[in-house]
């Protein structure tokens, strides 16, 4: 459960002043003695109030002095460089508040006139409307044509792209396509006459090839090696 938001305001009872004087008192002592400790900074705390007749020091007198004498030794101007006053706070506050309301007031202009634009698509009439919320719809209808034609463009863009990546996907293909992919009948036959060729001529040496005529059987004469296989593909075992 989150916690229920302060607000920042002199607090009229004077018995639930003091208890929150208290409450944020020791508070602040922690967080002040936590950041020195954490970050190994010099840091002291001056606390004066109504209700005790001495002021509270942390972490201790000499420490505080330890402090004060090294603030007092910095130029005036690093001195204040970062210090504010209760008027100079105020003022702060109340600038970034405005620009946080003009921020929002816009953002609801505009998702006014969206409504408006969207109504008259609709067929609704614009008679109702003045010069400024005509202006004020002009422009919203601008920066939505600038958005639709940023999408055509982009889609336009995208298409292109993949029309280019599909024309080089086949080219691409071809490129890295093996010379031969497949031997066929008339490879397997070119590829047989080739080496056959090649054994002739390596073997002629080494063997005799007799032809019969009529009924007389082809006489065959090899070297050692007659038990050899002739085709040198598995096509012909």
């Amino acid at each position: 459960m989150t916690r229920k938001k302060v607000k920042l305001a002199y607090i009229t009872n004077d018995s639930s002043r003091k208890a929150t004087f208290k409450k944020r008192k020791k508070g602040l002592m922690k967080k002040v003695s936590e950041l020195s400790t954490l970050c190994g900074i010099d840091a002291c705390a001056i606390i004066y109030s109504p209700y005790d007749n001495s002021p509270e020091v942390w972490p201790n007198i000499m420490g505080a002095q330890h402090v004060l004498s090294e603030f007092k030794r910095m130029p005036e101007m690093e001195q204040s460089k970062k210090m504010v006053n209760q008027e100079s706070f105020m003022k702060q506050r109340i600038a970034k508040a405005s620009e946080q309301l003009k921020k929002q007031s816009k953002e609801n202009r505009e998702k006014e006139m969206t409504e408006v634009m969207y109504q008259a698509l609709a067929g609704k009439g614009l008679q109702n409307l003045n010069l400024g919320d005509l202006n004020d719809l002009s422009w919203v209808i601008d920066q939505n044509m600038k958005g639709i034609y940023k999408r055509i463009e982009a889609i336009k863009k995208g298409a292109s792209t993949s029309s280019s990546s599909a024309a080089a996907a086949p080219q691409v293909a071809a490129e890295r396509k093996p010379a031969v992919t497949g031997l066929g009948l008339e490879g397997m036959q070119r590829t047989q006459a080739e080496w056959f060729n090649d054994w002739m001529n390596n073997n002629t040496s080494e063997q005799q090839l007799g032809f019969g005529h009529g009924n007389e059987m082809i006489i065959t004469n090899f070297n050692n090696n007659h038990n050899a296989n002739v085709w040198p593909n598995d096509f012909f075992p």
